[in-house]
């Protein structure tokens, strides 16, 4: 006893067609196959539309072609950048380095020895000097120095930037005045 051919026997026997329709008008097997496949998908999504007992294989080329001049379409709206200078030109700059940067920030601050972390903050954060520091730490002007640039340096390795040292005002203010202790080092006793 044979039964009556399903939807999907339909749908198999008439690929060979659909891929020979697909290769004439794309000229490309790859495309073709993606054109074939995307043409099936269609249908079978839309199976409840079809018939059975009509023309299967003229539903599937209807399919076909729309799906084929839907993809030219669109390839005709698009520029071709395979090398991606185009989108280079004309891509907008990402807005979220600095949210990044100030999380990567954090997070090498936290890494910080706590007696490194309170004495940048107290000098870089809070404006005091080195002196107000020390008091506040209750240890040598020195110490209060080297603990910042300790700070300083890890935090440039952290971050993977590079520090150079050059000789500020022991106030924890460059002479240009202003200048976080984050971004300029901090001369050593």
């Amino acid at each position: 006893m044979t039964s009556a051919p399903s939807f999907k026997d339909h749908m198999l026997a008439s690929l060979p067609a659909l891929r020979a329709f697909a290769r004439g008008l794309c000229g490309n097997s790859a495309r073709a196959d993606d054109l074939v496949q995307e043409t099936l998908l269609r249908a079978w999504a839309s199976r409840d539309s079809f018939t059975l007992g009509t023309n299967m294989k003229a539903w599937l080329f209807t399919i076909l072609r729309n799906a084929f001049y839907t993809e030219v379409k669109r390839a005709g709206r698009e520029v071709p950048d395979p090398d991606g200078a185009h989108a280079g030109a004309v891509a907008v700059r990402p807005t979220q380095g600095a949210r990044l940067e100030l999380r990567d920030l954090k997070r090498a601050l936290a890494k910080l020895p706590a007696d490194q972390r309170e004495a940048l903050f107290l000098v870089s954060s809070s404006g005091h000097s080195y002196e107000e520091a020390a008091q506040i730490c209750g240890c040598a002007v020195g110490t209060i120095k080297s603990r910042i640039s300790r700070a300083r340096r890890a935090l440039a390795t952290e971050m993977g930037m590079s520090g150079q040292d050059d000789d500020r005002s022991p106030t924890g203010q460059g002479s240009e005045g202003g200048e976080s202790v984050l971004t300029r080092p901090a001369s050593v006793a």
